[in-house]
């Protein structure tokens, strides 16, 4: 590769990072202001859940939309399209203080994250076929900087701007515009006659993904660590809390969490490329998994901090590996595209209920002893795919 090309990929991977950066904000700025939130439009538990459980039900609901919009727009415009209305999303938050527009853009910002997810993926395996587990890294690492700043800086706007929640939230607008301009400059319009013309020329050897059991298998893996993420996005603030923690102690450990993950997100991919057996990955992440909500669980003080660095650690490498198994199975760039959608439309969609069912739990119960029995559930339900993914 000359020094042109190079240059001209390494712009490429850059526009896809700032893409990335947007794949979670909207929906995990919500986290850090819980209880605000809760307390502001008098809502339960529950009803605030369901502010974590809509966009991520929308992300498995609508990951199919994928493959026919990428056919009729192309990669370049429909992801184009698909940013716009994140930040659409994102500002109209700015509005009011409303749970119903919240769940409204909630759904919104969950439709096009849902359909960038496997367009972005099969966009990677063409674009880069030899060193596509490096850039899915880079991709992972920037969904987890997203995440991570929006942990980091949800509270601190709200702070900032005189405790108003609105602009916490609705600031996260500006990335979205940010990505939208990059993209727009950076992808060429020829990308997509190239991907068309693959899969026109690949569409009699493309394999059904649902008709497959390896990859209704990893649908499930994909569902289980999905649940894992946004659930401890959504309730480690109010966990901590209810634990004795401040509000800004307790975001200070959302934002440590976010931070190993992110780190994990790019260090774990780039490791896999020197030992690429990812059911072992899967088999010890699951393990070193179920210590960390052990900790979590029971542990206090310092303690605390040791189970949330395990956790983050292994949900930055859980992460990758959910989007690089189907990627692995993929022959062609439609296959790539195909599976990648089935396995987001399943595994979001059986994510979604896990937040809710937490916020149901605790308003049942007055406490989080179900939210760990669920969260070591989900670890074991991680290690039992791992198990048959080796066996297949």
């Amino acid at each position: 590769m000359n020094n042109k090309q190079w240059t001209a990929s390494t712009i490429v991977v850059v526009s896809i990072f700032f893409v990335a950066l947007n794949m979670r904000p909207a929906v995990t700025s919500i986290g850090p202001l819980f209880n605000v939130l809760m307390e502001s439009l008098q809502v339960s538990n529950t009803q605030m859940s369901l502010l974590t459980s809509i966009p991520v039900f929308c992300m498995g609901l609508f990951a199919p939309v994928a493959v026919p919009l990428q056919r009729r727009l192309g990669t370049k415009f429909a992801i184009a399209l698909l940013l716009t209305i994140i930040a659409l999303a994102n500002g109209l938050r700015l509005l009011q203080e409303s749970y119903v527009l919240l769940v409204v853009t909630s759904f919104a910002a969950g439709l096009a994250i849902a359909i960038i997810g496997p367009m972005l993926n099969a966009f990677i395996k063409e674009k880069f076929p030899n060193r596509f587990a490096t850039v899915v890294g880079v991709y992972s690492f920037g969904i987890g900087t997203g995440a991570t700043l929006s942990a980091a800086l949800t509270v601190s706007f709200y702070n900032g701007f005189h405790k108003d929640w609105t602009i916490a939230l609705g600031s996260w607008t500006v990335l979205a515009v940010l990505a939208l301009i990059i993209w727009l400059l950076v992808i060429p319009n020829q990308v997509e006659k190239s991907s068309i013309q693959k899969e026109e020329l690949t569409k009699e050897a493309v394999r059904n993904p649902w008709k497959n059991s390896r990859a209704w298998t990893i649908l499930l893996y994909f569902g289980f660590q999905t649940s894992l993420f946004f659930s401890m996005m959504s309730w480690l603030t109010p966990i901590l809390q209810d634990k004795g923690l401040t509000l800004v102690a307790a975001s200070s450990m959302l934002t440590f969490l976010s931070i190993v993950q992110m780190i994990g997100n790019i260090v774990v991919p780039m490791l896999m490329e020197k030992w690429s057996n990812r059911i072992r990955w899967l088999l010890s992440l699951g393990i070193i998994g179920v210590s960390g909500f052990v900790l979590l669980w029971f542990g206090t003080g310092w303690l605390l901090w040791i189970g949330v660095l395990i956790i983050g650690i292994v949900l930055s490498g859980l992460f990758p590996i959910g989007l690089l198994l189907p990627l692995d199975e993929a022959r062609t760039h439609e296959e790539a595209n195909s599976w990648s959608s089935m396995v987001m439309s399943g595994g979001f969609m059986m994510s979604a209920i896990i937040p809710t069912l937490i916020g149901y739990c605790y308003d049942v119960t007055g406490n989080h002893s179900f939210t760990f029995v669920i969260f070591l559930l989900l670890m074991f339900g991680i290690i039992a795919t791992a198990l048959v993914l080796r066996k297949q």
